[in-house]
Formats: structure tokens, C-alpha cells, sequence
């Protein structure tokens, strides 16, 4: 669908007005300290928020406050680096720094940081001495977990104190995690060595991104600031697909190290580059090689991408050479398939004995759209509701299935029109969502498509980190009667839309001013088609399942200056009425029976108990043997170490075959009761036709 810009006013200043319902990606890109572009970026942004931001608020000194506030404790949350003086002093701006944002001053974030930087070298050099030090670990001492319940350090002598335990705390992990004590300290002359070296290559677009986000996020969680580099980053996952070699990469001991190959990109068509090789130097075309040794990983990735059709040069030390080797490979377009829609048909009985049914299972891991392509009319754009539209095709052409599971968990959201356009393949024409616009005026967001392509019993799977976009999805599914909703109690409980809008005028062809980035912008609230918004209290579930994620601090209600719940008209809308509190009654007495039976539901309330008696804990001890008992106590260690094995075996499998696709839905006793619920669902509209007719 045609998204319109919230006025004409905002018009001119969007890159590609797209209503978005996730979370940014950070980058960053080079630049000087309050130069001209940082001033104009900061009175552009201050000028944007201030004019498009839903809650209308003004940049004031009580922003200004919670700003200063915000920015330190993105620096320093454990209070471990700045001192109380370091505080004060900068309090005496904390009025101050509205006024000098809307004039363009950025000042105080590139003085703070180098503020940060100092005192940061201070600890890590103390830290260091530390580390040789020989620890008594039968000392009955403590170190306190939540920064919260403390102020911060009045002297040299206080903080060197929370070193002191800080470091006796980094080497007791290290002994508890059978690493000898030489061992144990040689990993943590390296970590803090590089904790230095990484904060000092903090590239100055990086500062200023943190900074204007801080200032966003004092409005509400999801707005931010996005350097061009993230704007470019953030395309790629709305787009699913980017110019470069095609491998991923990660960085250890100072070296670019090759992660895996992405199937169908440049470097996999070469055939030479494998997981495990050293990229030790780049260059463009026949240009010169820049060495990428110690060098941030993300500087490394800027200089591998480029537009396709151009060559890169790879210097590389293979795991069977030591000597290295050059590679040239022509970039290309690199499809991202591994975060795209898969679907698969599972027989229940294969997986469950007794239980039978064809069931189409649906991952869907984010709600992607290329806008850019959509605009250009490329036939083939990606797009999250074509993908699902193919896979259920796929499913009638195998046969067919009797019903379906919509998997979302971890799905943190994307394009509103896709949620749109995927919600209008399972329930016929009429209203998805609302959405309360700028000025007040309530819009509703219609699936104009009749019927539905698949019309059977629907399952939807979420979690606390399904969010926006999926919450508008289930929100449909639970309003229209038309599926099941199982999974934690409720959904993240996003409720807002973000606009992104370009902070430069670069759209226009005679301006050629620099490139100041994008601000991902709060303009809008949606609302589910039975009027209640999905903000803070989410998506609530038919059927919850036992689940250690349901228990942690995760959700929109938790995040600082989130907005709050409210409500607004129904929106008239005719339910299909494949859900009733009879059906939902007789799903979970079976669900509930087979749970409380079940020898790994049984072990996860167990760990969720343990979790609960220590998810309030103020302080950990620091004596060995009361810590070795706590572990053995600890089945949620056992169970990290136990998906730690599984993701190794998983790891190394992909080495041999990096194509290998991973499984979707693999089998668990999670995934085995949806199957479950599924089947008993079946049943009962099955049953429920035969006495109709």
C-alpha cells in the first residue's frame, strides 16, 4: 500500500516517508568535532522532533536534564569511570544543553566522552596491576550487581575499591569457568586492553550518533538518530539484500576473521575464501593495500562493501598457509535469504506419535519490505507478504495442510504495510489496524484484498520480543477470531510508528550538500481494530506456555520514557468467530495436562524458579566455595552450557556445509506442544463442522 507523509509540511523533508515498527541498527562515519555538519545535524534534528514527534513536547530544560542524565549513563551505567566530581560538573550545563542543541553546540558530548576516555585509560591501567595481584577467595565479601543502588565514587580510594572486587570478581568467573589462574589472567590483560583500544577508535559520527539518540530517546524509546551509515545499514535490513563479497565476518585478537559464506554471493562463486580465514588487507581495484590488522571491525566492513560490478582485493592468511594469498572478487548483489520467510510441512505423527495432521510451519523472522525497489517497479522487490503468499502456495501445491503455524518469535517488527498485507492473507477485506496520526485524526489501515489465500485453523507463535509489526499481526488474528494466539503471556508491547526522514536536502538534485544522515522519528500510535493499542501491554497470549523470557524485564513497560497505554474507537470489523472461550477452555485443560506431565516443562519451571530466586539479588559473593555451590545449584547454567554445546555442534556442521539451511522449527518439547495445541485445535473446528452439517 501508498504510505502518505503525516502533513505536506513534513513532505519535504522525507527521504522515504516508510512507517516503520522495529529497531535501528548503529554505525558510524567519520567526521570533526562541532563541525558545521555536526551544528547543522543538531538543528536540523532539534528542529524535526521538536515539529514532528507525536508527543508534541518541546526541547526544554527538562529534556536538557534528562539528556545529560540519558548520555552518562550510556558512557558509564555501572558507575565504574566517572566520579562524583566529574558529575557535578557536569550538572552545572544540565539547563543549558537544550538551548545549545537547538543553536547547533555538540560540545558537551564530544567533552564528556573525552572525559570518559581518560578516566577509563585511569581504570583499565589499575585494573591491569590487579590482575596480578593474588585474590583470597575465602574472604566473605560481596560485590553489589545493581549500579542503581549507588552513588558515584567520591574519591580515588572508593573507586579503586569497586576494582578491586571488580577484577577479584572477572578472575573468580574466569576460575569458576575452569580456566587455570596464568590462564585466567592473560584473558584479562587482553580484555581490558581492549576495552581501551575499542572506546578510543569511537569514530567522532559514532559520538554525535549517541548523542542525538540519547536526546530522541528522552521522548520515547524507539526514535533515534541514524549517521548515513546507519541509514545504509538499516536499508539492508529492510531490504534483505546489499552489494559486497557475501561472507560475514567477525573479529578476534585483532584479526578480520571470515565467519561464514552467504550462499549465492561473490566470494562463494569464487570458491577460495572459507570460515576461518584472516583478511589481513584491502584494497580497491588495482589502488593500494590498506592494512586491516587491530583495525574496528565495522571500518573493515566499509571497506569491503562497495556497488556491484567493482572489484575488491583481499589479502588473506588461510588456517593451511602461512603465507598469504591475494584474492580479487568482482562484488555483487547478495540476496540476505537467512532472514527471509521459509515455510515447511511437518507430519505431526513422524514428530509425535498419535498425532496426526499436515502442518505448514511459517517462520517469519522480520516484516521486510525494499521500499526502493517497490518505487523503481522491480518485478521481484522483497517483501515479507509475497514471500508468505509463495510459501503458502507452496504448502496448497504439496498436497495441501491442515493447518498452519505462524511462528514470530523474536520478530521485532518492520514495514506497517507488510503487516498489513500478510494480516489480509488469513482474514478476508475490512480493517487491520489504526493508526492516530500527528494531528489527532484517527486513519484505518484496510486489507483491501476479498478473501483470504489460506482460510484453516491458524496457530500464532510469540514471545516478549515480538514487537510492532507482529503485534499487529496477532492483534488481527486475536480480534478477528481468526487463530490462536500461544507463546509468553503477552507480546513486547510496541505500539508506536517511526518515519524515516532524511535530516539533509540531498533528495533535491540542485542542492549537493552533505549527507547528515536520517532521524527515525515517532510520529504515530497504532491501535488493534478493537480499539485497545498494543502500547506497554502488548499482545496478550490465548494459551502460555512455561518460558524463562516471559520472566525477565523485557517488554516496552520497562524501557525508560515509554509511552503510555490508551485506547481509542472500534474500528467495525466481522470476526469469523474461529476462537471462543469454549474452544480456548478445552485447548488449555489439555495443554495444561500434558505440561505439568512433561519431564522438560518440568525442568524449565524448575530453572524458571531458580531464575526468579535470583533475578532480584543486590549483590554476588566473591567467595569461590559459596559460588561452586551456587552452580551446582544453578540449572539454568547447566541449561546455557548445554544450548552452548548444541550451537558449537550447529556451528561446526555449517563449516562442512555452509548451505546447510538451519531448521526452523526444530524438535523440542517447546515446538512439540505448538504441534500440540495445533493438532488439538484441528480436531475440535473439525469436530465442530461435523455437527454444524
Amino acid at each position: 500500500m501508498k504510505l502518505n507523509p503525516p502533513s505536506k509540511a513534513a513532505s519535504a523533508l522525507c527521504l522515504c516517508m516508510v512507517l516503520l515498527l522495529g529497531t535501528a541498527i548503529f554505525a558510524q562515519q567519520a567526521t570533526t568535532p562541532n563541525s558545521t555538519n555536526d551544528s547543522d545535524t543538531a538543528k536540523k534534528v532539534c528542529a524535526m522532533v521538536s515539529r514532528f514527534h507525536i508527543s508534541g513536547k518541546p526541547i526544554n530544560d527538562e529534556i536538557s536534564e534528562k539528556l545529560m542524565r540519558r548520555f552518562i549513563k550510556q558512557l558509564d551505567p555501572q558507575k565504574l569511570y566517572f566520579y562524583k566530581s566529574d558529575i557535578n560538573n557536569f550538572e552545572t550545563e544540565k539547563n543549558q544543553l537544550d538551548d545549545k542543541l537547538i543553536d547547533g553546540d555538540v560540545k558537551f558530548a564530544y567533552q564528556c566522552f573525552d572525559l570518559y576516555l581518560s578516566r577509563l585509560q585511569e581504570r583499565m591501567d589499575y585494573a591491569q596491576q590487579l590482575v596480578d595481584v593474588e585474590h583470597d577467595f575465602t574472604i566473605d565479601e560481596s560485590i553489589i550487581v545493581d549500579a542503581k543502588n549507588i552513588d558515584f565514587a567520591k574519591d580515588q580510594s572508593e573507586m579503586n575499591e569497586r576494582w578491586r572486587k571488580r577484577v577479584k570478581y572477572d578472575v573468580l568467573n574466569l576460575i569458576l569457568d575452569d580456566k587455570k589462574i596464568e590462564e585466567a589472567r592473560k584473558q584479562l590483560h587482553k580484555r581490558y586492553t581492549k576495552n581501551v583500544k575499542n572506546m578510543v577508535e569511537t569514530e567522532q559520527a559514532e559520538k554525535l550518533e549517541m548523542y542525538l539518540s540519547a536526546l530522541t530517546h528522552c521522548f520515547d524509546p524507539h526514535s533515534s538518530y541514524m549517521s548515513p551509515q546507519t541509514l545504509e545499514d538499516f536499508r539492508i535490513s529492510m531490504e534483505l539484500s546489499l552489494d559486497g563479497i557475501g561472507a560475514a565476518l567477525r573479529s578476534e585478537d585483532g584479526f578480520t576473521i571470515v565467519a561464514e559464506i552467504v550462499p549465492g554471493g561473490a566470494a562463494d562463486a569464487d570458491g577460495r575464501l572459507k570460515p576461518g580465514d584472516k583478511i589481513i588487507a584491502v584494497a580497491q581495484d588495482d589502488g593500494e593495500f590498506v592494512d586491516v590488522v587491530e583495525m574496528k571491525l565495522s571500518k573493515v566492513v566499509r571497506y569491503i562493501r562497495g556497488k556491484r560490478g567493482t572489484i575488491v582485493q583481499l589479502r588473506v592468511k588461510t588456517e593451511e598457509n602461512t603465507s598469504p594469498e591475494v584474492y580479487k572478487l568482482t562484488r555483487k548483489k547478495i540476496e540476505l535469504s537467512t532472514s527471509e520467510v521459509k515455510g515447511k510441512i511437518i507430519d505431526s505423527g513422524e514428530r509425535i506419535p498419535g498425532r496426526t495432521g499436515r502442518i505448514g510451519i511459517i517462520s517469519i523472522p522480520s516484516f521486510y519490505r525494499d521500499f526502493r525497489g517497490a518505487q523503481r517497479g522491480d518485478e521481484n522487490f522483497k517483501s515479507t507478504a509475497r514471500d508468505v503468499r509463495k510459501v503458502l502456495y507452496d504448502f496448497r501445491d504439496q498436497g495441501g495442510v491442515d493447518g498452519i503455524v505462524i511462528d514470530l518469535r523474536f520478530n521485532g517488527g518492520g514495514a506497517l504495510s507488510e503487516a498489513i498485507e500478510v494480516s489480509g492473507l488469513f482474514v478476508d477485506e475490512g480493517p487491520v489496524v489504526q493508526v492516530k496520526q500527528l494531528d489527532g485524526e484517527r486513519k484505518i489501515h484496510r486489507d483491501a484484498e476479498p478473501g483470504a489465500v489460506y482460510n484453516g485453523p491458524l496457530v500464532v507463535v510469540c514471545n516478549r520480543l515480538s514487537a510492532s509489526a507482529s503485534e499487529i499481526f496477532a492483534g488481527a488474528i486475536k480480534d478477528y477470531k481468526r487463530g490462536i494466539i500461544i507463546g509468553d503471556t503477552t507480546t513486547h508491547g510496541k505500539g508506536t510508528v517511526q518515519n524515516v526522514m532524511t535530516v539533509s536536502n540531498k533528495m533535491f538534485s540542485f542542492l549537493n550538500g552533505p549527507d547528515l544522515g536520517a532521524l527515525k522519528l515517532t510520529i504515530n500510535q497504532f491501535y488493534r481494530v478493537n480499539g485497545d493499542s498494543t502500547q506497554n501491554r502488548g499482545v496478550r497470549s490465548d494459551i502460555v506456555l512455561p518460558s524463562l523470557i516471559d520472566k525477565m524485564d523485557l517488554g516496552e513497560s520497562f524501557l525508560d520514557d515509554a509511552m503510555a497505554f490508551d485506547k481509542t474507537e472500534v474500528a467495525p470489523f466481522a470476526p469469523v468467530n474461529l476462537v471462543n472461550q469454549q474452544i480456548l477452555k478445552s485447548l488449555k485443560e489439555s495443554s495444561s495436562k500434558r505440561v505439568v506431565t512433561d519431564k522438560d516443562f518440568k525442568e524449565k519451571l524448575a530453572e524458571i524458579d531458580q531464575y526468579l530466586k535470583k533475578k532480584d539479588q543486590k549483590t554476588i559473593s566473591l567467595v569461590e566455595a559459596v559460588r561452586r555451590k551456587e552452580m551446582i545449584d544453578d540449572k539454568a547454567k547447566e541449561k546455557a552450557e548445554k544450548l552452548k554445546e548444541e550451537k558449537k555442534k550447529e556451528e561446526e556442521e555449517k563449516k562442512k556445509d555452509p548451505k546447510a539451511e538451519k531448521d526452523i522449527f526444530k524438535k523440542d518439547y517447546y515446538n512439540d506442544e505448538i504441534l500440540n495445541i495445533t493438532v488439538d485445535y484441528m480436531n475440535v473446528l473439525k469436530n465442530m463442522t461435523t455437527v454444524q452439517r
